[in-house]
């Protein structure tokens, strides 16, 4: 027979494997101790009448211990299925537990509505939509990289060896036709080949047309050239009328010492041929194609700018030629030269 005192002397005072110790109280581990808590009334060892409630994939039971299968264990407890109403579950618990104290009733009601109030609020989070966490297994990944690490080299490992094969097979350093190589290396070493000489010839030719075409557009922009010429087309500057005038004034300037110039050669010229006799002179030579140096004289002082209005108009440019006479060289000009 059980003596629920003589188990709580020494599971109260001495030892239990259930217990847990802390500053303030001590608390119970069994997963049938209806509070939690280690005490006399709470004790699912020391009591001969115990009730408890518990919970198994959504379900509840109500677990009645029987004293007389105190010798199976296994059999030791009753197992009571709870309605998933709550208040069915507690008109439950009132009707199997009719005698039993009030505290273990109340213990009962207690946990049943704790067990309640937990599953709604997991149905609640099962709704919702959060990331899910998966843990990291460091040991694995690092097992992967080492494994793929390896796995790279060895493929470098291979390709150099082929390379080197193939280099030599080139080469014939193991004659015209080795015994131990297969045709369908040697095709694929041809194929590689072709298709190498292939993208050169492509390259090549792509080269050649960019060539035809920028030539193209040189012949195309000298013949719009020559038409334009042709056509006696005038290239007109979008410049104001105050740049106009100041060009004008240049051109002006230029003109004037231009004349100046060709009048002081045609001055010295004359001295010079008025000075020298015909005798002294020897057989003229003419030389076409270089103009004549002009002799060392004073130039005419240039001409007082005119204060002229500000055209305004389109600019035109005026090229102006003048032909030189072939004239023939005298000492002075021979001296000059």
């Amino acid at each position: 027979m059980q003596s629920d005192d003589v188990i709580w002397s020494v599971i109260g005072h001495e030892f239990c494997s259930y217990k847990v110790k802390t500053v303030t109280q001590n608390f119970c581990r069994n997963e049938y101790n209806v509070t939690g808590l280690c005490t006399r009334q709470s004790c699912p060892l020391a009591n001969s009448r115990y009730a408890t409630v518990r919970e198994n994939e959504g379900v509840l039971y109500l677990y009645i211990k029987t004293i007389e299968r105190a010798h199976t264990p296994a059999n030791m407890w009753e197992k009571i299925e709870l309605s998933k109403d709550y208040s069915k579950a507690l008109e439950q618990i009132d009707k199997e537990l009719k005698y039993w104290p009030n505290f273990t009733i109340h213990k009962c009601k207690q946990r049943v509505t704790k067990i309640t109030q937990y599953l709604i609020k997991m149905r609640r989070i099962k709704l919702r939509q959060e990331p899910k966490l998966v843990g990291v297994k460091k040991k694995l990944d690092r097992r992967e990289a080492t494994r793929e690490r390896k796995a790279l080299s060895a493929a470098h490992l291979e390709k150099s060896i082929e390379k080197e094969l193939i280099e030599r097979l080139k080469s014939k350093a193991y004659g015209d036709a080795p015994l131990n190589v297969n045709e369908s290396v040697w095709q694929t070493i041809l194929d590689r080949e072709k298709s190498g000489k292939e993208k050169e010839l492509n390259v090549g030719a792509q080269l050649d047309m960019e060539d035809d075409e920028t030539d193209g557009e040189e012949e195309e922009e000298e013949e719009m050239e020559e038409d334009w010429d042709a056509e006696g087309g005038e290239f007109v500057s979008d410049f104001s009328g105050d740049e106009d005038g100041d060009l004008d004034d240049e051109l002006s300037d230029l003109e004037d010492v231009v004349d100046g110039g060709l009048g002081a050669e045609e001055s010295g010229d004359d001295q010079s041929d008025d000075d020298s006799s015909p005798e002294d002179e020897p057989p003229s030579k003419t030389v076409l194609g270089k103009r004549k140096t002009k002799p060392t004289t004073a130039r005419a002082p240039p001409r007082k700018k005119l204060d002229k209005p500000g055209r305004r108009g389109p600019r035109v440019e005026v090229e102006i030629e003048r032909e030189m006479e072939s004239v023939p060289l005298t000492r002075s000009a021979l001296a000059n030269w």
